[in-house]
């Protein structure tokens, strides 16, 4: 029963949010009538496919582990002797027919779609549940900590690390985290005073929350909305942060995991309750729109920066150098599910 619930979970979660975003690029090649091949949820033989009125066929594949959609002379981006060569009537719906600014707007749609995804799950979740939350209040310090060495006392409240404002022993633990490699500056509320503190780099603080300093609220509409937007630009700040440590290898990169970790954390997500399964999608949409905006070929933040430079350039990319890129991009892309897949198997099977 649990391996069902983990399918079903898995495949709900990665439909919303595929769908979600190649929806945005659907809808921003209609505005820009530019017209759409193909919408499909999956890869592989359809299951099931209709064309609608503007002869788009949409699909629901086998292989339900992501999609696409088809963008009629979207392949021709790099190769613009061919569209030049097209006879007129070829050329209506085109994606090279439509500006710049709006190929720019179809290519960032897709992500915008997910930002809003997130964004619209993370206020509903404000505004209808309700939320035990532990105030940053600090109830114990442990002698000869790194908190007890740096002057924080029992009764003070966190206010800041480094940057990020803190509300509640979840941002807490999340800031320490972010901060594990470095001096952390935070600013302690004591007796009406605001002090600062420097916390040296240590696996713990040393810090022990007040048990009995909690909140239970629900935010109103225009206040969830706001704290629905924090919440976003939070988890988008925190992916890019533990991206940039894999990478300077500041974090392992075992942590990264591919769609089975997905399917067991959505899984695990489905059976504890609904609105800890849609913050799962919303975690997902954001990963997912953050890792498209990366400047990498074949991923649209590659294709942005491309619209950008000819932009600024004046001046149209292509040619043989830009197709070995985008084959570069690929191969980058296939290497990256294999070592997540990789990761995971070995933490299921104990390899590692």
């Amino acid at each position: 029963m649990h391996t069902i619930i983990t399918i079903i979970a898995l495949l709900i979660v990665l439909g919303v949010v595929v769908f979600i975003h190649e929806a945005g690029h659907f809808m921003a090649a209609r505005w820009a009538k530019v017209r759409v091949d193909a919408f499909s949820i999956g890869f592989g033989p359809a299951i099931v496919k209709w064309k609608d009125k503007h002869n788009t066929v949409w699909k629901l594949c086998c292989l339900p582990l992501g999609g696409y959609v088809s963008i009629y002379g979207q392949e021709d981006m790099f190769n613009r002797k061919k569209y030049a060569a097209l006879p007129k009537a070829k050329k209506i719906g085109h994606y090279l027919s439509a500006p710049a600014w709006k190929q720019f707007i179809i290519i960032a749609a897709g992500v915008f779609m997910n930002f809003m995804l997130a964004w619209t799950i993370y206020s509903a979740d404000f505004m209808f549940r309700s939320r035990t939350v532990q105030l940053p209040v600090i109830g114990q310090v442990v002698r000869d900590s790194v908190a007890f060495n740096a002057g924080i006392k029992a009764g003070d409240v966190i206010v800041r690390i480094d940057n990020t404002h803190i509300t509640n022993w979840g941002e807490l633990i999340i800031a320490k985290e972010l901060a594990d490699k470095h001096n952390a500056n935070v600013l302690v509320a004591r007796e009406g005073k605001l002090l600062n503190a420097t916390l040296m780099p240590a696996e713990r603080w040393g810090l022990i929350a007040d048990g009995s300093k909690t909140t239970t609220s629900k935010k109103g509409f225009f206040n969830a909305w706001y704290w629905g937007l924090r919440e976003t630009y939070h988890q988008s700040k925190t992916l890019l942060i533990v991206l940039k440590q894999i990478i300077t290898g500041e974090r392992s990169s075992k942590q990264l995991g591919s769609f089975i970790t997905i399917a067991q954390v959505s899984g695990h997500a489905l059976e504890t309750g609904f609105f800890v399964f849609l913050s799962i999608i919303a975690l997902l949409s954001v990963n997912l729109g953050v890792i498209n905006l990366l400047p990498l070929p074949v991923l649209d933040g590659g294709y942005l920066l491309i619209l950008i430079i000819e932009a600024i350039s004046r001046r149209k990319l292509g040619g043989k150098a830009m197709e070995i890129t985008i084959i570069i991009g690929w191969i980058l892309i296939a290497l990256l599910f294999a070592f997540t897949m990789w990761n995971d198997i070995a933490r299921v099977f104990g390899l590692s």
